[in-house]
């Protein structure tokens, strides 16, 4: 079997860990009405951290990209509505 391949991992604080994995315990007690012990949550995050969360941030940086280019789309046609007619 083939390993694969691990994307670069997007760090997080002790904070967002802790955060995340009592929203992991949530979820598997809500949605599925089962407990969901610290390893299995730890497990669940790593898995997140290491395989979504990169493409996750690349798909948020591709779409502040295409906000950003369209506000500068925006400024060039404002900068020019400003000029005057020199007739």
């Amino acid at each position: 079997m083939k390993k694969r391949e691990r994307l670069p991992q997007i760090p997080l604080t002790d904070s967002q860990k802790a955060k995340l994995n009592q929203e992991i315990k949530a979820f598997y007690l809500d949605q599925r009405g089962e407990e969901i012990g610290m390893i299995e949550q730890m497990q669940l995050l790593e898995l997140f951290q290491e395989r979504m969360a990169p493409i996750i941030y690349n798909k948020a940086l591709e779409d502040a990209k295409r906000w950003f280019m369209q506000m500068m789309d925006n400024l060039d046609s404002d900068y020019y509505s400003l000029y005057k007619n020199e007739s």
